[in-house]
């Protein structure tokens, strides 16, 4: 596994998003078997965890820390503040909640969870208006003067604020939405990734399953898993968008590849600094997954999807309404 930096941050070119664990496809996964998967991941290269105490809550950073705790001193764990979470009981009010009180009580509660002593790269998972992006800013900075913290990042934020942010301490990582059916962070986040020095982390690089080819109209959702009242899910809308997923797939016949590897091996040849996430509960899912780093596409081939890519209309709104609205504020 290649390396990639992160404003700084050295990190295997592939991390892994442990978000899935969690229950938001349906019934959460067997503890052993997802320790298995986690340490699995590891051995074959991947030094970049993420989670969220969001994801549960707090469940999956508990999860997360016994995974990696014989390893701790080998990986790079990121998570995530910023929901209105009750810190001490877990429970989920409305909203958000970014105040640097309920920051540095989430944080101590992190570190309790992960039983680590630092975060390396801490996000703000949707930025709060309520609370001047500034004042986030600082606040970490004096959570990364203490120790507690390792990095600063920002998750789902609009361009504007991340050069806020970034001017009163510097962001090591932008983590948002990108794949081949989700490009919203090439007009202006990415550029300024690229002038800042930020690195890119795109989380859901596989479309949440669907640019794999194994998910199609006719697919049931069991409940609790957010495709199934997620927009771009609708069974209408995913016929409407099986033209991409047939470009994947024609592409990866031509490179003797899968259409997961050629989904990530598209964003890594985007840019030298996009390092991206992907989940999943099997372990050969992870094998599979990591083979893209061994995928050469041509500039010809990358102009070949760009080109093919500018006619194919995606339909539906990529997260529900209640979800998108926190996003790129």
């Amino acid at each position: 596994m290649q390396m990639r930096t992160l404003g700084g941050l050295t990190v295997s070119e592939l991390g892994f998003g442990t978000m899935s664990f969690a229950g938001v496809y349906g019934a959460a996964a067997d503890k052993a078997e997802s320790i298995r998967v986690i340490r699995g991941a590891h051995e074959q290269g991947v030094t970049l965890f993420d989670t969220a105490e969001a994801y549960g809550p707090f469940t999956n950073e508990v999860l997360v820390g016994e995974a990696l705790a014989p390893i701790r001193d080998e990986v790079i764990v990121a998570t995530k503040f910023g929901f209105n979470i009750d810190n001490a009981t877990g429970e989920r009010q409305p909203g958000l909640n970014s105040r640097p009180d309920h920051i540095r009580r989430a944080v101590d509660g992190m570190l309790k969870r992960l039983n680590m002593d630092k975060i390396d790269l801490l996000y703000q998972h949707r930025v709060d208006p309520e609370v001047p992006i500034e004042e986030v800013a600082g606040l970490v900075g004096e959570l990364i003067a203490a120790g507690k913290v390792g990095h600063f990042g920002l998750s789902e934020a609009a361009a504007g604020t991340i050069r806020r942010a970034h001017a009163v301490q510097p962001v090591t990582a932008i983590q948002s939405e990108y794949s081949l059916w989700t490009r919203e962070p090439e007009p202006e986040v990415l550029p300024l990734c690229e002038e800042l020095g930020i690195g890119f982390v795109p989380w859901s690089p596989l479309g949440a399953g669907f640019l794999t080819g194994k998910i199609d109209a006719r697919t049931h959702f069991e409940a609790g898993d957010f495709r199934a009242y997620s927009p771009r899910f609708q069974p209408e809308a995913m016929a409407a968008n099986q033209a991409i997923v047939d470009l994947i797939a024609q592409i990866a016949h031509a490179k003797a590849a899968t259409p997961a590897q050629i989904a990530l091996a598209w964003l890594l040849a985007r840019k030298p600094f996009i390092v991206p996430i992907f989940g999943t509960r099997r372990l050969d899912r992870v094998t599979e997954n990591l083979g893209a780093a061994s995928v050469s596409l041509t500039d010809d081939d990358l102009s070949e999807i760009e080109r093919a890519t500018s006619m194919i209309d995606i339909v539906g709104a990529r997260l529900p309404e209640a979800i998108l609205q926190h996003s790129y504020r």
